[in-house]
């Protein structure tokens, strides 16, 4: 076995003279993952570890990669995807989770139902404005999981409710759990590149010229969904100030503010805005839209603990929800138990709350906000990136030579252990239980419990994040790269579509940049077309794949007693994917030609 500190050169044609052999090996990892879970629907975290050992195989049989490299860079991806990653996704879920069991995320559901009688109005508000926040602050699944509850809660039929859910579930997805994606896309492109203009800020502004299109679409959909020509004809005032508000927010946040807090921004102000409107404004008729739909199938009941396939739960505190919903023990949507869950989310709803007990619902959301942002001040950003707040080394052991000569940039970790926004969040925790009362063995308890809950999820992303970095360390990302750049001027319209199909793959934007970022910028380099344009297109177009992905679309079919019918969803979602696909694709190829190349930042 060689030397764990044995030096590596990157090559892109391992195969000598024979690029598009070389290709196929460089693709086997990837074509691994996507047939263990898309067409064997494996379980992630097991999918993820056959993938990774693959691309390990890979690298040292075809790439001549010193196998001590090759599990160096593995475990450096594994470490990046525990922090700075799941310790955002993991302490963002715990701040929910405290809602959950001090009984507050009910007081904050009631508050949001009363704001409006008509359901269409109500979708926009919970599923995409209160969803936005919860992507937000949490991603992985939360928003879809927690929402279509609150939607069945709300007298929604259970396939309408999970429609609604997964589509609403797009716009602020490149910006959830505080900007995961980015900041992950930001560190597989930096490496792969020697560009400056690689980094979260630039991606993320970048992103934020595209993604705000699709906000602006997004709530005339949902109601289109909900109620036809009738819904947008009779709620397009609050769907447009719901869509044209969040993505005023979203460009605004992502480009002059902070990359973190731009779909908390965005989704506060676009709930804001609509609470105004309807001081002035009401729709003519708000139509009873609960009609019966066909029974669910049976020994499933909604809201109790979602999973993905292979039985993976969902990142969120779903064993409280049936009764945080309203909806009634044991009941099931359709059919005869429909109107017994209808009176219970009635009964639950005509309870009145108390002026405190509604502030301390919104208080957590509100302490997230303050501390970002006085975490985003100059003087005290710049203090925290300093020592001993933050600390640079090289990774243990690995040397990695790029094809440029130079010691490969990602090989460098960072550890910024205070400013880190996971860090950040365990405080908003902590005050947010001393807000809601919650005591401290209490909040311990939920914040042991959040670990057990998401334990298939923690090596599901170590394991695709050390795939990542062995692709990207051992060259398999160079060789398709070179491959895919023979494509030319045309895989500009491509590279929305390669980010689509992965997080439709792994149901995540996080793990699709992961995957595909440092591929689009080596492509891009490679083809004359702008790297930043590229990656961001990578995570723009992979939003719209969320809705149809294994994973989204199982969380939404348990939660609304309809596991094993997820083709059915499939169906209703799968139309709008693909056209705001297409949508998107056009977008960024105007992106890269004089027509809208004043969009690309630095460009």
């Amino acid at each position: 076995m060689a030397a764990m500190s044995d030096q590596f050169t990157i090559v892109t044609d391992p195969a000598g003279n024979s690029l598009a052999l070389s290709a196929l090996f460089a693709a086997l990892p990837l074509l691994t993952l996507f047939i263990l879970l898309g067409a064997l629907r494996m379980r992630a975290w097991l999918a993820g570890i056959i993938a990774l050992a693959v691309a390990l195989v890979v690298a040292v049989a075809v790439y001549a990669m010193p196998v001590g490299q090759a599990l160096l860079s593995a475990s450096e991806g594994a470490a990046f995807g525990f922090f700075p990653i799941l310790w955002i996704v993991l302490n963002a879920i715990w701040v929910y989770n405290l809602t959950v069991a001090s009984g507050h995320f009910d007081v904050l559901r009631r508050s949001m139902a009363r704001l409006s009688p008509d359901m269409r109005i109500q979708a926009v508000i919970v599923a995409f404005c209160f969803g936005a926040l919860l992507e937000a602050l949490a991603g992985f699944g939360t928003p879809v999981a927690v929402t279509v509850v609150m939607l069945m809660a709300l007298g929604f039929p259970p396939l309408r409710a999970a429609s609604v859910a997964l589509i609403a579930n797009t716009a602020p997805v490149a910006f959830g759990a505080l900007a995961t994606p980015i900041v992950t896309l930001g560190t597989v492109t930096s490496g792969a590149l020697d560009d400056p203009r690689l980094n979260t800020d630039t991606l993320g502004a970048m992103v934020g010229r595209q993604t705000p299109l699709l906000a602006v679409v997004v709530p005339l959909v949902l109601v289109a969904v909900i109620d036809g020509r009738r819904g947008v004809r009779q709620t397009w005032p609050a769907a447009v100030v719901a869509g044209v508000v969040f993505a005023a927010g979203q460009f605004v946040a992502s480009n002059y503010i902070s990359v973190p807090l731009t779909d908390i921004i965005a989704s506060l102000l676009a709930a804001a805005a609509v609470v105004l409107l309807l001081r002035f404004w009401r729709p003519a008729e708000s139509p009873d839209l609960r009609e019966p739909q066909p029974a669910a199938s049976p020994g499933t009941e909604p809201g109790r603990g979602a999973a993905s396939p292979g039985g993976e739960p969902v990142p969120v505190g779903a064993g409280d929800e049936p009764a945080s919903a309203g909806a009634a023990p044991g009941s099931r949507p359709g059919g005869a138990d429909r109107e017994p869950a209808r009176a219970g989310a009635d009964a639950g709803l005509a309870r009145r709350d108390s002026g405190a007990e509604i502030a301390r619902a919104y208080a957590p959301y509100l302490i997230i906000i303050v501390i970002f942002s006085i975490a985003n001040i100059g003087a005290v950003k710049s203090a925290l990136a300093g020592r001993p707040w933050t600390v640079t080394f090289g990774w243990p052991g690995l040397h990695i030579i790029g094809t440029n000569g130079k010691p490969l940039a990602s090989t460098t970790f960072t550890l910024g252990w205070l400013g880190a926004a996971g860090t950040l969040m365990i405080l908003a925790g902590i005050l947010t239980a001393v807000v809601l009362r919650i005591r401290p063995g209490r909040a311990l308890r939920a914040y042991a419990d959040t670990y057990v809950e998401l334990r298939h999820a923690i090596v599901t992303v170590m394991a695709v994040l050390a795939l990542a970095y062995v692709l990207n360390q051992s060259g398999q990302t160079n060789t398709l790269g070179e491959f895919l750049a023979q494509a030319g001027g045309l895989f500009i319209f491509l590279s929305s579509i390669l980010g689509w199909i992965g997080v439709a793959v792994t149901g995540s934007d996080t793990s699709a940049n992961a995957l595909f970022g440092a591929l689009q910028v080596e492509t891009a380099a490679r083809a004359g077309l702008d790297p930043v344009l590229l990656a961001a297109a990578n995570s723009s177009g992979g939003v719209l794949g969320k809705m149809i992905s294994p994973q989204n679309l199982a969380i939404a079919a348990s939660a609304v007693g309809m596991a094993g019918r997820e083709g059915d969803i499939f169906r209703k979602v799968v139309g709008w994917s693909l056209v705001l696909l297409l949508v998107m694709c056009v977008l960024v190829t105007l992106q890269g030609t004089p027509v809208l190349s004043w969009m690309v930042p630095g460009g």
